[in-house]
Formats: C-alpha cells, sequence, structure tokens
C-alpha cells in the first residue's frame, strides 16, 4: 500500500506561478513512476505530466514549455513546478504512482487532490 499526499495548490492570478509537491508513503518502489493529472469540473482526468524515477518525462502539449515535473528520489517526492498560468488551468490536481508509465490515468495509487484556482 502506497499513499500519496499533495501540497502547495491555492489561489494565483493569471500569469502568476505555484509549485506542487507530492510525497510518498508505504510501500514505494524506487522505480515507480510517478507523475500529476487533473480534473475539471464536468471534464475527464486528465494528463499534466508524468515521470520514470530515471528522469524520462512527458508533458501534456496544453502545459510544455510552462510547467516541469521533477522528482527526488531519495524523499519519494514528485514536484510541479507552474508557471505562466491561465485560467483554463483551474483544476484540481492529482497526483499518481504506477509501476508502469502512462499516458491515461491508470495508475495504481493516487492522492486526494489539491485545488488550483487561476483568476484572470
Amino acid at each position: 500500500q502506497v499513499q500519496l499526499v499533495e501540497s502547495g495548490g491555492g489561489l494565483v492570478q493569471a500569469g502568476g506561478s505555484l509549485r506542487l509537491s507530492c510525497a510518498a508513503s508505504g510501500r514505494t518502489s524506487m522505480s515507480y513512476a510517478m507523475g500529476w493529472f487533473r480534473q475539471a469540473p464536468g471534464k475527464e482526468r486528465e494528463l499534466v505530466a508524468v515521470r520514470t524515477s530515471g528522469g524520462a518525462a512527458i508533458h501534456a502539449v496544453s502545459v510544455k514549455g510552462r510547467f516541469t515535473i521533477s522528482r527526488d528520489n531519495a524523499k519519494n517526492t514528485v514536484y510541479l513546478q507552474m508557471n505562466s498560468l491561465k485560467p483554463e488551468d483551474t483544476a484540481v490536481y492529482y497526483c499518481a504512482a504506477g509501476a508502469r508509465l502512462s499516458t491515461v490515468p491508470n495508475y495504481d495509487y493516487w492522492g486526494q487532490g489539491t485545488q488550483v484556482t487561476v483568476s484572470s
């Protein structure tokens, strides 16, 4: 069993920045892929960015160049640096972890989510 806890969400004006963190605990594996998905009201959960422990990463085209995923394997923590935020980025952001890298939300473990709201 793995537990994921997100932090760092909040309210920010368009053009601003936020940094999300996700700490993993329990029966973690250093080889897990970890990343971020988001879900806005009335929409499906969608990819933000995912990354392997070795550094291979995929960023959604909608956030490429603005968001960056990083990992601290020693701390079992994944981060999401979000710059140049837009109102369309408003969503609940979920941390995910699993045995294999995927761009669809079929991961083995999920956090409870953290709200990101971008005002115009």
